[in-house]
């Protein structure tokens, strides 16, 4: 297969940015994700965490790394048996916070999201963009310095998508680095945030306050 995922693809992002990366579906989105969180590996060239080459780390040291970010999917990944609080505590735990920190942190991001009504619901009790604030929840309690968010808007409605990144932006506001990848040109256009726009594998623009042009 030489089809090539990713070609010549160089940027930086600042801390405490809010970068979006657009693309049509197979522009590329998905495979910088992965290579973002050291899940795939480039065949030729770096990626770097704070000057850190996250590629050369050993397992023990990614998984330290992964710790930094958040990340948010498509399709919710919530766990469906554990509540909406226990889902969020759940990360909390596997990341050896204490019960205190558990109790005093998870009601705090359900609030950030606008869920503290809905701490004791199951997912399946939650509508889509309830889920899908939940993830937020669970991506942002463990405060790391970055969050990715994979097409977080993908299965959900206009307004639940725009409430997604009304949250995203608030988080920003408070200092965490967003990494966005979406095709829904709304939501770009309403964020006015550096764009960086993809097309077969390679970065075509990336423009400081951008539109969604393909």
């Amino acid at each position: 297969d030489d089809s090539v995922a990713l070609d010549d693809v160089s940027f930086s992002i600042e801390p405490g940015e809010f970068l979006s990366i657009v693309g049509h579906s197979g522009a590329g989105k998905t495979t910088l994700v992965k290579m973002l969180l050291a899940e795939e590996k480039p065949t030729s060239g770096s990626v770097f965490f704070e000057s850190i080459n996250i590629h050369e780390l050993p397992l023990n040291r990614i998984n330290h790394l992964r710790r930094k970010i958040g990340t948010v999917f498509q399709d919710f990944r919530l766990l469906p048996q554990k509540t909406a609080y226990e889902n969020i505590a759940f990360a909390m735990e596997a990341a050896g916070r204490s019960e205190e920190e558990i109790h005093s942190d998870v009601p705090h991001v359900l609030a950030l999201v606008d869920l503290a009504d809905k701490m004791n619901n199951f997912p399946n009790e939650l509508s889509g963009g309830e889920q899908q604030r939940v993830a937020i929840a669970r991506a942002i309690v463990n405060q790391p310095d970055v969050i990715v968010a994979d097409e977080p808007t993908g299965n959900l409605d206009p307004v639940n998508a725009f409430e997604i990144v009304h949250i995203l932006k608030k988080i920003n506001d408070l200092g965490t680095t967003i990494i966005l990848t979406t095709h829904n040109k709304a939501v770009i256009d309403s964020l006015k945030k550096r764009v960086i726009t993809m097309d077969r594998g390679k970065i075509v623009r990336d423009d400081r306050e951008g539109k969604y042009i393909l």
